[in-house]
């Protein structure tokens, strides 16, 4: 990996115009040879920065920038040692490490370097180096430097990989020529030949503790272009694998020797130039060295490409899909080099097995715990026999081999559309859809090949397709795949404790296999554009036709399809105490198998988004809409002239819990002050605890009192106070102060002007069981309850969390919805914006200042995009129709979320 530069030579002013080293004391010069160092960088360094804006290639921009290095610290090197030999030349060498020494310095790259000396010559060798270093550090430079002898080198070889792996790639920079060609056999020699065996298996588990730290996923939502999956690191560490196994120093000797094609050279090169120019522009994007393409980056170098926003979807989504497809290509090109180098040996008492040809159909068979092919023409006389092997490769629970997974890439084409409708291929997917063991490994597989692309065309369009915000983790393929997995999981009872209500919904579906394709298709449509549940929907006919399902499955499919975002959207944003919308919803899923699939889709859905989206809070609530739409379902509507002999018997087992403790008139008072809502709404135990704090709290301000859901992770707040213009404001603002995340906020105002309000809460931990804060919470509301304390002085010094603040994020325009249909009662207002401290607190004194009253607050916060509901009314608690109002209520809120 040899690369000519062009642009770089020795400019006249350096270093021509220095004085002679050799004449001059080294203090001396030191000050113009730093002067002119920098003049020097200053120069080549736009120079390069100009060819690579001009659309230099990343080869021709690494190649360049490492020969200017190489021409400054040769350079510095001959003037720091010049007037050290008095007469004899010291022995020391200077050579490049790493990406120096494989000349592949990006703009913002360290310089590895080390002073190679002979023994005698220490003092020598470490005058030189401080110099030179001292230079380059002065000179604003990143450098990692050692000084070594032989036996230091032999040394590290046997005991750090990283720093064998360093001198796999030492190349001659200046000072003793010969002494590097000592080098060259006393050490470089040893690096290639010593312990082989063990420096690959070494190379393959760092390479898989690489992996867990920066993702194990190509798809990463801000990926690592340097050590991520996908990334630069896992070409490297092929090539390293392949240098020691075959003693090879470059590309050309590999193909020379065999191991790889001449085309598999050119996809490697191709692979490294497209990674090098993407990162050569986020090096110059940023003040420092970063590897993580954070959004905002993304975004820059999109426009840099040429990307433009159009009907395929934002210029950074389109950068991005493609940045992940060419990183799946950069994984299998590293994966099969090395899966070419380790094949690993069984045990020997296994070894016989292992080494025999075990044929288990025609055209198939196993070797090395491998599943093989006789040959291409298996496929190209019949190419549903691709299907057939991922079908053996699951029922024998081995991988395809390198080669086979080669012949399925090469023979894609093969699948057209009579062979996508062929009974056999159709039924040996169905087959491997209902198997008990491996489905998600040959999903996978099935993923990583291609296949499922080209089988399902439709599934191709969301390849590697990107969602440019901070929700989404991973492209929309994978998180299908991811999501699919949670079934599965479901399926196998490793959700078994945490829910037990899922795991026996999992195992009590008639058809399994329709539930994963619903779930492998749920968000399809999003390869059309917006509107994506109706758009998937309407495909959902078509590919079942192809195959082959009946019509009752059809409809199903296109059913759970199109209605996969509904339980999520009512159970964390609607109203679940209210009767009608539980009676609609239950109408709308027409059946129970409807309702059980949709919320195991659901929660699938959930949680494969990524690792922070998914609570027991969302899990709570989704229950809590399964369970009330599924007694619908069962027993038919509420039967609603029972209502009031249900409220009389709630009543009575208040009364009769209680008057033992407080004067029965004052319990009936008390009673007839609650709204029929807030009756129908809790059990009565719960009712009895409610009127404990009202009833205890005699003179005092506020009553407040907390339960901790810790197995859920939150606590449960319960207020009990005086009502008061803008109470929930206040109470927002005394939470948000604190650092306190309200989930959802129930809100009773009894007629007799007491306020009961029940918050669901969690800090950054989940629930929030410190005492000490809990009483500064009371404390603070009761002074701003009783006007001691302002609100907004409290919200104002509290510090954002990091996350909101430490680099530029994906903003979506602040939108505000409001809605007389969704409930009988309440106008509802849906919020959705970018979250910031005491936004919650905000919007609710907006709504006070509107002349607005809150009944039932859902707050949802996507990492940092908010989407609140309020369900509110006038003065005269009465829903607000009048369209001026309703313009003003936009207007307003819209005002209050754009300040800041």
């Amino acid at each position: 990996m040899n690369y000519q530069a062009t642009a770089i030579h020795a400019d006249p002013f350096f270093p021509a115009d220095l004085p002679a080293a050799d004449s001059t004391d080294f203090d001396h010069l030191r000050p113009g040879l730093l002067q002119a160092s920098r003049a020097y960088l200053d120069h080549y360094q736009k120079i390069i920065r100009d060819l690579h804006a001009a659309g230099a290639s990343g080869r021709r921009v690494v190649a360049d920038t490492t020969h200017m290095f190489d021409v400054l610290i040769s350079t510095l090197f001959d003037r720091a040692a010049a007037d050290l030999n008095h007469g004899r030349f010291g022995k020391c060498t200077l050579i490049a490490l790493g990406g120096y020494g494989r000349r592949e310095l990006n703009p913002r790259s360290d310089i590895d370097i080390m002073f190679y000396y002979s023994g005698r010559d220490r003092a020598y060798a470490e005058k030189v180096s401080e110099r030179m270093l001292y230079l380059l550090w002065d000179l604003g430079l990143d450098v990692g430097y050692s000084v070594r002898t032989q036996q230091d080198c032999l040394d590290i070889v046997e005991k750090d990989v990283t720093a064998r792996t360093a001198l796999l790639d030492s190349r001659f920079l200046a000072g003793d020529a010969a002494l590097f060609e000592d080098y060259r056999k006393d050490v470089l020699s040893v690096v290639f030949g010593r312990n082989s065996q063990t420096f690959i298996r070494q190379k393959i588990e760092e390479n898989q503790k690489r992996l867990q730290k920066y993702g194990s996923s190509v798809y990463l939502l801000e990926p690592n272009i340097k050590e991520g999956e996908g990334g630069l690191r896992d070409l490297h560490s092929a090539l390293w694998v392949a240098q020691v196994k075959y003693k090879a120093h470059t590309l050309k000797e590999l193909v020379i020797k065999g191991v790889i094609s001449e085309r598999e050279r050119q996809d490697f090169e191709e692979a490294l130039d497209y990674l090098w120019r993407i990162r050569n522009e986020l090096h110059y994007l940023t003040t420092r060295k970063s590897d993580q393409m954070q959004f905002n980056h993304q975004e820059k170098i999109a426009e840099f490409l040429g990307y433009q926003n159009s009907r395929k979807g934002l210029a950074v989504e389109q950068f991005m899909q493609d940045y992940y497809y060419h990183a799946t290509r950069v994984e299998h090109l590293a994966s099969s080099l090395i899966a070419r180098i380790t094949q690993q040996e069984k045990p020997s008492n296994h070894l016989l097995s292992y080494l025999t040809r075990r044929q288990i159909e025609p055209g198939f068979y196993i070797l090395r715990g491998e599943l093989r092919i006789n040959g291409a023409e298996v496929f190209e006389r019949e190419p549903a026999q691709i299907m057939r092997a991922f079908l053996l490769a699951q029922r024998h629970q081995v991988p395809l081999s390198l080669e086979l997974k080669g012949l399925i890439r090469d023979n894609l084409r093969l699948i057209n559309d009579k062979v996508r409708r062929s009974r056999m291929m159709n039924e040996m997917f169905f087959e491997i859809l209902r198997a008990p063991r491996d489905v998600g490994t040959i999903l996978r597989a099935m993923h990583h090949l291609q296949f499922l692309n080209r089988y399902i065309p439709e599934f191709g369009r969301i390849f590697c397709k990107v969602q440019h915000d901070l929700y989404h983790t991973y492209t929309v393929d994978t998180h299908s795949i991811f999501a699919v997995e949670e079934i599965l999981k479901l399926r196998a009872g490793a959700y078994r404790d945490k829910h037990p209500v899922l795991t026996g919904l999992a195992s009590d579906i008639e058809k399994p296999e329709l539930l994963l394709l619903a779930v492998l298709f749920h968000d399809i449509g999003k390869g059309e554009g917006k509107d994506h549940s109706n758009k998937g929907a309407d495909m959902m006919p078509t590919i079942a036709r192809r195959f082959g399902l009946n019509r009752e499955d059809s409809q199903r499919l296109e059913f759970l399809v199109r209605h996969h975002l509904d339980m999520a959207h009512i159970s964390q944003r609607r109203d679940l105490h209210d009767e009608q919308l539980i009676m609609d919803f239950a109408r709308a899923m027409g059946m129970s198998e409807n309702l059980k699939m949709l919320y195991l889709l659901t929660f699938a859905d959930l949680k494969a988004v990524g690792p922070d989206v998914w609570n027991d809070w969302k899990g709570m609530l989704l229950q809590e809409l399964y369970e009330k739409s599924y007694q619908v379902l069962e027993k038919g509507d509420f039967e609603l002239e029972k209502r009031s002999e249900k409220l009389r018997k709630r009543k009575r087992n208040v009364l009769d819990t209680l008057s033992g403790e407080f004067d029965p008139k004052i319990l009936r008072d008390q009673l007839r002050a609650m709204s029929t809502r807030y009756l129908m709404s809790y059990r009565s135990a719960e009712i009895v605890d409610h009127l404990r704090l009202s009833l205890g709290r005699g003179a005092r301000t506020l009553a407040l009192h907390v339960e901790h859901e810790t197995q859920r992770g939150f606590s449960q707040v319960t207020i009990s106070t005086l009502d008061i213009p803008g109470l929930f404001s206040k109470i927002t603002g005394v939470m948000a102060a604190n650092g306190i995340n309200i989930l959802g906020a129930q809100i009773h105002t009894r007629s007799n002007g007491e306020a009961l309000d029940i918050l669901q809460v969690a800090g950054t931990g989940g629930s929030i069981e410190n005492p000490q804060k809990w009483k500064r919470v009371e404390d603070e509301l009761t002074a701003v309850i009783e006007g001691r304390v302002r609100v907004d002085e409290l919200v104002a010094k509290r510090r954002p969390p990091a996350f909101l603040t430490d680099r530029p994020r994906p903003r979506f325009p602040n939108r505000v919805d409001v809605s007389n249909e969704i409930s009988a009662q309440y106008t509802v207002v849906d919020v959705f914006a970018h979250d910031k401290v005491g936004l919650l607190y905000n919007i609710t004194k907006t709504l006070k200042e509107l002349g607005l009253y809150i009944g039932v607050s859902k707050i949802s916060t996507k990492v940092d995009q908010v989407a609140d509901v309020f369900y509110v009314q006038d003065i005269f608690g009465q829903k607000i129709l009048q369209e001026e109002k309703v313009a003003e209520i936009k207007q307003r809120l819209l005002a209050c979320l754009d300040e800041a």
